[in-house]
């Protein structure tokens, strides 16, 4: 099993979208990238931790690859929204992917810049490539979050 980890906004619809991928084992809802240790979902979204929604994903790469998972990373949010996503605005909100190895760093570098390339979005894309951080999960209340209250879309 392999670990990615994707910043794309709330980790509610986020964690939801990557459980439904086959091959995806596990899927987390949790905190990266700041300097505070320990955050609490209070201290995250009161902007001061530096931290970032995220969702860590563990998954099979007989199954799905890791550029499967950028792919779908891409898909499932506006990777052109600096520090936010639809009506949640904050840095904790931003786009990124959080790589564990250098091979995920060249895989996410390489797809970002196609898509670029391409023209696959109408503005530049914002999403930061940058190495992983400590991970600190969230609370259980936002764990499997849509299952839990019956929710299919958040916005």
């Amino acid at each position: 099993m392999d670990v990615a980890t994707f910043a794309a906004g709330c980790f509610w619809g986020v964690e939801h979208e990557f459980r439904k991928i086959k091959g995806v084992s596990e899927a987390f809802c949790g905190y990266i990238g700041g300097h505070t240790d320990g955050p609490t979902y209070r201290d995250v979204c009161s902007g001061q931790t530096g931290h970032a929604e995220a969702v860590e994903v563990t998954y099979d790469p007989a199954v799905v690859s890791f550029e499967q998972l950028v792919e779908a990373f891409f898909q499932l949010h506006d990777p052109t929204q600096l520090n936010r996503q639809g009506p949640d605005v904050g840095d904790q909100y931003r786009s990124a992917i959080f790589c564990h190895n250098e091979e995920q760093t060249k895989l996410a570098n390489q797809i970002k810049g196609r898509l670029e390339k391409e023209g696959a979005f109408k503005k530049p894309i914002a999403t930061k490539i940058v190495d992983t951080k400590p991970f600190f999960k969230a609370e259980e209340y936002h764990q499997k979050y849509f299952e839990k209250n019956n929710i299919q879309i958040c916005h």
